[in-house]
């Protein structure tokens, strides 16, 4: 797709991977939404944007509320006119330990959010993308196999499903719609560093800790870079299929040939 003047909403758009989203596509000319339950974070984001790099709005969401996530389109549709990219990129990972013991109302808002907000997000917008016949969906992907973080796992493993039944059910009616997996790999993030504070993520989640020790966390442009080469190349043959920081896009390119 050509990214010069099309329009993305990214959720989660406050901080770490979010923010490295929306400052990307803003790079390549794209206007962007950004959206998140922390105003001054978005707002943050926005004004980052706008003194350097193009045009951005800030709404205030909570991706679980269905009111506040069709305010959230109203608003991008009264002010860009188009919505070409829906990033779900907001994430909940609160509920750490083995599920004999994990707060369950913890654990349900995980998937609350993960789960239930991309739903809510992508119903809201699809409508508009079916009516142009043209859109973008990117769902972030995340940790499938953690012991002591079941709710964000079962959250995310859903997640890659709900993907590609998405984009079959495109497929299925016709619409020149695509819906995408992103995986960001591992990133400092105030949820990651959440996990290496709190006594059960040390308990159950060393690793998070010795990859940071060890240098291996990736940086969050990195997850805006792959997905702006996803963009750039997204077709047919590619729909409902996951992608990462770690692609080779020189293969991909050379496997649509």
């Amino acid at each position: 797709m050509k990214l010069e003047g099309s329009t993305a909403i990214v959720t989660g758009a406050g901080r770490g991977i979010g923010r490295a989203l929306a400052v990307e596509f803003a790079t390549h000319g794209m206007n962007v939404v950004c959206a998140a339950r922390r105003e001054h974070e978005i707002k943050a984001t926005t004004d980052l944007i706008k003194d350097t790099r193009g045009d951005a709005l800030a709404v205030p969401t909570d991706i679980t509320d269905p009111a506040a996530v069709g305010r959230m389109v109203d608003k991008t549709l009264d002010h860009f006119g188009q919505i070409d990219v829906l990033f779900n990129n907001a994430a909940s990972f609160g509920a750490l330990g083995p599920i004999w013991s994990v707060d369950a109302d913890q654990w349900w808002h995980d998937v609350r959010v993960n789960l239930r907000g991309t739903m809510l997000c992508s119903q809201a917008v699809q409508p508009h993308m079916i009516e142009r016949d043209s859109g973008i969906v990117i769902n972030m992907a995340g940790g499938d196999h953690i012991p002591g973080g079941t709710g964000y796992s079962c959250s995310k493993v859903a997640l890659v499903r709900l993907t590609e039944l998405m984009a079959k059910e495109c497929e299925h009616d016709g619409y020149n719609i695509f819906v995408f997996t992103m995986g960001p790999g591992f990133v400092r993030t105030e949820m990651t560093e959440y996990q290496i504070e709190a006594e059960e993520g040390r308990k159950w989640l060393p690793s998070s800790q010795d990859s940071f020790d060890r240098g291996a966390d990736r940086p969050p442009e990195d997850c805006a870079r792959a997905t702006v080469e996803l963009l750039r190349i997204a077709c047919p043959q590619l729909n409902g299929q996951s992608f990462g920081t770690g692609t080779n896009w020189d293969e991909v390119r050379a496997s649509l040939k």
